[in-house]
């Protein structure tokens, strides 16, 4: 099992898209607060997230909250500022995959203390933005089950 944790995400679809992939995948969702969005039981009813109380996601009131209950074995910071290739990584089961913000990604402080997990998702285009996040969550989440499943 993997974990996928996503920091302060704002766009409710994208979180909607990657709690579909966990479930579809047998992984654990987890959200770092504050959220850009209402992710009450109401708001996902409205919303028609039926899966939802399957994937049951783990909230976060913070970082700091997340690291003193974190679950994954190793944590890998999903960044443009990674030198590492996602192919590279030697992912195992059990292991975090961490994503930022829409917007800005994750934060320097973030950045700076795990710059030996940094890794990013390679682009060929001349394009100046990265990914959409649930984007970025399918290629790393299928890469780190390629690796473990044999696929």
């Amino acid at each position: 099992m993997f974990h996928i944790i996503l920091h302060q995400p704002e766009i409710p679809q994208n979180t909607g898209s990657i709690g579909r992939l966990c479930v579809s995948n047998g992984a654990r969702l987890h959200l770092v607060h504050p959220l850009g969005f209402d992710a009450g039981e109401a708001a996902v009813r409205r919303a028609g997230l039926d899966y939802w109380e399957r994937l049951n996601p783990t909230h976060y009131a913070d970082w700091d909250d997340l690291l003193a209950r974190n679950p994954a074995r190793r944590l890998w910071f999903f960044s443009t500022k990674g030198r590492r290739i996602h192919t590279e990584v030697p992912f195992a089961a059990g292991d975090g995959l961490v994503f930022g913000r829409e917007t800005v990604g994750l934060p320097p402080e973030i950045l700076e203390g795990n710059a030996d997990r940094l890794v990013r998702i390679p682009m060929l285009g001349d394009f100046h933005r990265s990914l959409n996040l649930a984007q970025a969550a399918a290629v790393a989440l299928y890469e780190a089950l390629r690796q473990t499943q044999g696929w």
